[in-house]
């Protein structure tokens, strides 16, 4: 077992609560963003979650709020601190893409979703880290920063989005923007124990903004909280994602694993838990094995193809700035051949109607998110339950398929394993987002898993198991 510090989690006040104060004006929102200030000045030399911080730019964000807030005039996110991870745009700030290659790389207008945060007021309080060019699992990079878990600063947050789910999880913000296109906001909120939401493909829009994974990827929230994705996500998506006013009873398909991969047994328990709790609920929980191969055969491709258009012709002159995988994907992208492509286009059509048709049965999935809970940063796991896994997808062999299936899916946090959170993820058919959105809450609910977590973790941290 991992030595285990004293986490460095702390929960910021929810967006819907910090709104509801800058409404009465028990707060006000320049005070709230000195608050996430000083918490990232308190913090990010440990925990490396940011590559810039927007100090002057959050501090006029917030200026600006206020009067809004005075005047009657605030706008749905008016003063609320946000994050934004560094493969989005921010006009007038440098976009890294976490590669040395870009450290210059000075953006001259905002991405879409970045304009669509800025229009609602978010307070935008820094950039945060990434794997290169989104390309892996967890947030290593050439950058001059390591960013470490919260819960332990020894393990990895996971990634992309790592940094994002290190700033809701270390109570920098309670609103992070992230990126998902094989996992990459769902991955890191599962090892940081928050709650991170991949929307339908394409309910997201991001004009202008970086190219990689865009047959797959999508912008996204990472938070505390359901409600707060449902604010988040409306200013996102530019509609209401409101709760149902009447509750509805669902069918869902409980998947311990897929394709016999091995899971941490933390997370099954985990995950067997929440599936009892729907029953206990009135849901209808049949427990299903699920065969989601096939979907690596348009992934690979696609992403590879992607890299050498927008990337290939870095391996000419700066290939030694470049990360390792980041020239892996490359070398193996020049290989391609336009037949290859073209398969994986048609397997990637085959693979969207083979992964509907489930929804044919079931109203949503339930299985794990990863296979294993945070695990040291530079290591990851060559074994699982006693198991050899591959280096490369082992821990998480569940996110990607619906990716390439293009349907929403949920990562709550629902426990600890060994100290480190675990999460259960939910998947709903494409375009029922609002639906999975009522689901996760309920179960965040009758979890109450904020409490459930801090209190198992002060067991554990005190021997008191």
């Amino acid at each position: 077992m991992l030595d285990r510090p004293q986490p460095l989690v702390q929960a910021f006040a929810s967006a819907t609560s910090l709104i509801a104060d800058f409404r009465s004006r028990r707060l006000s929102p320049s005070e709230v963003v000195k608050t996430a200030l000083d918490r990232v000045q308190d913090c990010d030399e440990t925990l490396g979650a940011m590559v810039l911080t927007l100090d002057a730019l959050a501090r006029e964000q917030a200026r600006t709020a206020d009067e809004n807030w005075r005047d009657g005039e605030a706008r749905p996110l008016a003063g609320v601190p946000v994050s934004i991870k560094d493969t989005f745009d921010i006009a007038g700030s440098v976009t890294t893409r976490g590669s040395r290659v870009f450290g210059r790389n000075l953006a001259l207008e905002d991405s879409g979703v970045v304009r669509r945060l800025r229009a609602a007021g978010a307070v935008f309080i820094g950039k945060t880290n990434t794997a290169e060019f989104g390309q892996s699992a967890t947030s290593e990079n050439r950058l001059s920063l390591v960013t470490r878990n919260p819960w332990d600063t020894a393990t990895t947050p996971g990634g992309s989005s790592g940094g994002a789910a290190v700033t809701v999880a270390a109570g920098y913000v309670p609103l992070a923007l992230g990126a998902d296109g094989g996992g990459s906001i769902r991955i890191p909120a599962a090892m940081s124990g928050v709650f991170g939401f991949k929307p339908s493909y394409g309910l997201c829009r991001d004009e202008g903004g970086f190219r990689g994974m865009s047959d797959f990827c999508c912008a996204g929230p990472l938070t505390n909280d359901v409600a707060d994705a449902r604010l988040f996500l409306s200013v996102l998506a530019e509609r209401d994602f409101a709760r149902a006013a009447k509750r509805r009873i669902y069918r869902i398909g409980y998947c311990p694993t897929t394709d016999d991969r091995p899971v941490h047994p933390g997370i099954s328990a985990a995950v067997a838990h929440v599936a009892r709790l729907l029953v206990e609920l009135g849901h209808e929980v049949e427990e299903i094995r699920l065969d989601l191969k096939g979907w690596d055969e348009a992934f690979g491709p696609l992403v590879l193809a992607e890299e050498w258009r927008e990337r290939g012709h870095l391996l000419d002159y700066c290939c030694e700035e470049l990360t390792d995988y980041e020239v892996a994907s490359l070398v193996a992208a020049g290989k391609l051949v336009p037949e290859q492509v073209d398969r994986a286009r048609a397997q990637h059509g085959r693979y969207q109607a083979r992964i509907a048709s489930l929804f044919e049965r079931f109203d949503m999935l339930l299985l794990p998110t990863t296979a294993s809970p945070a695990f040291p940063i530079g290591e990851r796991p060559e074994e699982i339950d006693g198991q050899p896994v591959g280096r490369l997808w082992g821990a998480f062999p569940f996110t990607s398929p619906f990716n390439v299936a293009g349907t929403p899916a949920a990562a709550l946090p629902c426990g600890l394993a060994e100290g480190r959170p675990v999460s259960a993820q939910l998947v709903a058919a494409f375009g029922q987002d609002a639906a999975l959105l009522d689901l996760s809450q309920e179960i965040e609910e009758a979890l109450n898993f904020r409490a459930t977590i801090n209190a198992q973790a002060n067991r554990e941290r005190t021997g008191d198991v």
